[in-house]
């Protein structure tokens, strides 16, 4: 990706949580929704990846359409935890404006943390001129997720079928979606290693 995308994180937030979302199978949602975290149906030994853009959610998962991505959850985790990620996160490749190649390399090669830069993008799919940060986690990292990160999980599934069906039609009204405001993230090392 180029720089003419700014590079800042857009979520919904509160003083103690923000927001991310995730898409799967209806049998993981199910339990997840039923636990408030994720259960035997989970599978921990995998990198996952959270994602603070709803409508970056909606283009990757095709409203909910493609295959084990039909179940849309929100996810508030606690903005220490998500915090915490950011201060361990590398890029998933080498920029220049971030870390140098040997940087990078040994960056890389250590943390259980990558970030992931993508067009974010309107109601209808377009790229619009900022990007949507992708959060991925593994290991030590996914278990802090788990047994300290989430604070609750709600079912997003009925809303994006009814703002799809809207959508297709012409009529969705974009008040309607999920209101994301920039999360402001002032330690420049963060910034400086991310690239924003």
């Amino acid at each position: 990706m180029t720089l003419q995308y700014q590079r800042e994180i857009f979520a919904k937030y509160t003083k103690k949580t923000i927001r991310v979302y995730q898409a799967y199978h209806e049998q993981i949602a199910k339990e997840a929704l039923r636990l408030q975290n994720f259960g035997e149906n989970y599978n921990v030994n995998r990198m996952t990846w959270i994602k603070p853009s709803f409508l970056w959610m909606m283009h990757r998962s095709g409203w909910g359409t493609k295959k084990n991505q039909e179940w849309i959850l929100a996810i508030d985790i606690h903005r220490a935890v998500f915090d915490d990620f950011l201060k361990q996160a590398v890029l998933t490749s080498p920029q220049v404006h971030a870390l140098d190649g040997k940087q990078w390399e040994k960056a890389f090669a250590e943390t259980l943390v990558y970030c992931q830069w993508d067009p974010d993008r309107n109601s209808n799919g377009d790229a619009i001129g900022r990007a949507a940060i992708q959060i991925g986690i593994k290991g030590e990292a996914m278990q802090q997720f788990l047994q300290h990160g989430i604070l609750q999980i709600e079912d997003m599934t009925p809303y994006v079928r009814k703002w799809n069906t809207q959508r297709k039609a012409g009529k969705l009204n974009p008040k309607q979606l999920p209101v994301e405001e920039k999360y402001v993230v002032t330690d420049t090392t963060i910034r400086k290693r991310l690239g924003m």
